[in-house]
């Protein structure tokens, strides 16, 4: 058992170290939820989880580790609510279009508005939504993103390209939707 004195240090390192990323936490967990309510709770569980198992916290990026927790929690939480939700389907068009993989995404997604581009991540599947956003908002590297994820780096890498092509599609169609219904 921790002795007071080594207890006080442990929660003056948990609040030096993973504290300054609880906004991170639940910015990642918004995005994955798409509701607050369900945000709060996930990012309060994550916090709950990260402390009761700061002990196993070895000193490496504690961002990464957190963001890490938040999105088992994620994963724990969708399978017990939404169990058919989120999912990702192949879609042939999607993923082997040639026209659209040469086209460069990123100024397209760049010219749109905040708002259609928020309704665009949204719509994306969870695997491309949450590397989309570790690397957009939370501005990770692909390592890390690998280890927040648990995946191989060149998993990370498909399904960033394959996201950010879905969400030039899906603002496309929004851009489209617009000008017929103005018309």
């Amino acid at each position: 058992m921790a002795s007071p004195a080594q207890s006080q240090d442990q929660m003056s390192r948990f609040e030096t170290l993973v504290i300054p990323h609880l906004d991170a936490a639940y910015n990642l967990a918004r995005w994955m939820t798409r509701n607050t309510s369900d945000a709060e709770d996930i990012a309060q569980e994550a916090m709950l989880r990260a402390f009761r198992f700061f002990d196993t916290f070895r000193g490496e990026d504690a961002r990464v580790w957190l963001l890490t927790i938040v999105r088992n929690t994620y994963l724990t939480w969708i399978r017990r609510h939404a169990p058919q939700q989120n999912s990702a389907e192949f879609d042939e068009r999607l993923h082997t279009d040639i026209e659209t993989a040469l086209t460069p995404e990123s100024e397209f997604i760049r010219q749109a508005t905040s708002e259609q581009v928020r309704r665009a991540i949204e719509q994306l599947p969870t695997e491309f939504r949450e590397v989309i956003l570790l690397r957009e908002l939370e501005e990770m590297s692909y390592k890390e993103i690998a280890a927040v994820t648990q995946t191989p780096l060149g998993t990370v890498m498909s399904r960033l390209s394959r996201g950010r092509s879905a969400l030039r599609q899906l603002i496309a169609a929004e851009r489209r939707a617009e000008v017929t219904h103005h018309v």
